[in-house]
């Protein structure tokens, strides 16, 4: 099969893709025959030679894939068939014309769904429905500050919140992702290169600030999320894009607000039993609502599809901050 590859860190430039060996669905695995899988910002990073896969996991890139199930592994319990549509968070090897998947973390491609736009799905969305609801608890009516609002977890989470009856709010890098992201149901939005987003989140919660911070920036943010954080807030780490080193008393102002500290990455988690009780929950509660109607309530954001071969240009696109949405790779 062919397979999105690099032979040494790098940039773009060392991706090709490869002729490699198709896999074989072990115990309790389903061999998925892929026609799509987006892109995320862990395959830049695994790239670079900074993010390795997880012990026992493809070293292909790639964290989710829509297809059609090709093969039952040993062991399987026929939830499944043979022709099936379906999609999965992976721990890697999405971005390859097969890819094996333990059966519990397939879900099925809402009716009517093309295969590329349910690609945008898997990660995007799991991430905002784990960090909302089983990390952070949101409850009606709290506000929720959501950093990189344009990025896929970002639309998602806007959506997310809108469902939990509670308020989200938003900071994005330009005019066009900020409007993205009102048309997705954002009550605010703060372009963090040209504003002081704490101040603006002081000024929109009449000084009260925010129950709930999604933060994949880290280190730069800290001072200006707990600003802004509410006492007994709760602010969730999900990712370091600006590093995770911190110079200052992070402890004494996290501790006069009686604040908390989150963190959480799914891929690490992708074999264990919470994630496939993630994807059940996520199956039951939202997936239904991409389908509902003529006007669904939920909505994928698509930002752009490149084939296979150009995975090189997909990567630099996503590193220059140029999709609002989810990028995906479309298989040969």
């Amino acid at each position: 099969m062919f397979a999105a590859y690099f032979d040494c860190p790098g940039g773009p430039e060392k991706l090709y893709m490869k002729e490699v060996m198709k896999p074989h669905p072990g115990e309790g695995e389903v061999l998925v025959k892929v026609s799509a899988s987006a892109l995320n910002r862990a395959d830049l990073l695994q790239r670079r030679g900074k993010y390795p896969p997880p012990k026992g996991a493809s070293d292909i890139l790639g964290l989710e894939a829509a297809g059609r199930v090709a093969e039952l592994g040993p062991g399987c319990t026929g939830r499944w068939k043979v022709g099936d549509a379906v999609m999965a968070l992976l721990s890697g090897g999405g971005q390859a014309q097969y890819v094996a998947v333990p059966e519990g973390h397939l879900m099925p491609i809402p009716k009517d769904m093309t295969f590329i736009h349910a690609a945008t799905i898997p990660e995007a969305w799991l991430t905002a429905f784990q960090l909302l609801h089983f990390v952070g608890k949101v409850q009606e009516g709290e506000t929720v500050l959501i950093h990189a609002g344009a990025s896929g977890v970002g639309m998602a989470a806007i959506q997310l919140v809108r469902l939990a009856k509670a308020i989200p709010i938003v900071t994005a890098g330009t005019p066009e992702k900020l409007k993205a992201t009102a048309d997705a149901g954002a009550a605010a939005g703060f372009n963090y290169k040209n504003e002081d987003f704490s101040e603006k989140v002081l000024e929109f919660t009449q000084g009260s600030g925010v129950d709930i911070i999604l933060d994949c920036v880290g280190s730069s943010y800290w001072e200006k999320n707990l600003n802004c954080l509410c006492t007994d807030g709760r602010w969730i780490i999900y990712g370091l894009l600006s590093g995770g080193e911190v110079h200052g008393d992070l402890l004494a102002r996290l501790l006069s607000k009686r604040a908390s500290i989150h963190t959480s990455l799914l891929r690490s988690r992708d074999k264990e039993a919470s994630n496939a009780m993630n994807s059940l929950a996520f199956t039951a509660d939202v997936l239904p609502l991409f389908s509902a109607g003529p006007c669904p309530p939920l909505r994928p954001l698509l930002d752009s599809v490149y084939p296979l071969h150009r995975i090189a240009e997909a990567h630099r696109a996503m590193e220059e901050n140029r999709n609002t949405g989810k990028i995906v790779i479309e298989m040969p």
